[in-house]
């Protein structure tokens, strides 16, 4: 189970993203994000290096739903180097754009629509989507269980017993509870952003500080 740590809050790149990132490099964390909007590209590639650079991986989630802004996106995760694309809705012309490149794709399942983003749709119809993107080949799932309309618990329940492809929980990941339960789903993934900046683990206390007291609580339970 990886821990993504975005370096976003309420859906944007911070500003101080390179800063926070390393001031946290050497934490025992590997896998590193943001979304493709709050920086210019030009920090979004410097970003990317100085992740890559201290032997973590980068992911760039994508919050678009027209196919011109998907493939925008895509076009941005290949350029800056990112090695993981996550979200955007799947189109044909987005998946073959990365499938040409070293970047692996995690779209959005469901309907999603909005910003911040509401999942839609049934569980059913979330997991019969799941798997038609299975189908299609994509990497894994980009899955926003938390802003599903219906019940999040049971989405993700269901989801992890019936789907096998790599699943990422995106967001809202923000309670020792919430962690208890990413340990016993066990998903491939989960993100978490805002709720360390919002210091929802140790009030008062820094990013890092945050993520420590994650990591050290994670590292308890596995």
């Amino acid at each position: 189970m990886n821990l993504i740590v975005m370096l976003t809050h309420n859906d944007v790149t911070v500003p101080n993203a390179k800063e926070v990132f390393q001031s946290c490099a050497d934490l025992p964390v590997s896998h590193w994000g943001f979304k493709n909007v709050g920086l210019p590209v030009e920090e979004m590639k410097d970003l990317v290096k100085t992740i890559k650079a201290a032997g973590k991986v980068a992911y760039l989630e994508v919050v678009s739903y027209t196919e011109e802004e998907c493939l925008a996106g895509a076009k941005i995760a290949i350029e800056c180097g990112f090695d993981y694309l996550m979200g955007t809705l799947y189109f044909p012309s987005v998946a073959q754009l990365v499938k040409n490149s070293n970047t692996k794709f995690l779209p959005f399942c469901g309907e999603v629509w909005g910003s911040p983003s509401v999942l839609g749709n049934s569980i059913e119809g979330i997991i019969e989507d799941a798997e038609r993107l299975k189908n299609l080949g994509v990497d894994g799932i980009d899955l926003l269980a938390y802003r599903f309309t219906g019940d999040a618990t049971e989405l993700i329940k269901q989801f992890s017993r019936k789907v096998e492809i790599p699943l990422v929980i995106a967001g809202s990941i923000d309670s020792f509870e919430r962690l208890d339960f990413m340990n016993q789903i066990h998903p491939w993934g989960f993100t978490m952003g805002s709720a360390l900046f919002k210091q929802k683990f140790v009030e008062a206390a820094s990013f890092r500080e945050n993520l420590i007291c994650v990591v050290e609580y994670l590292q308890k339970i596995m």
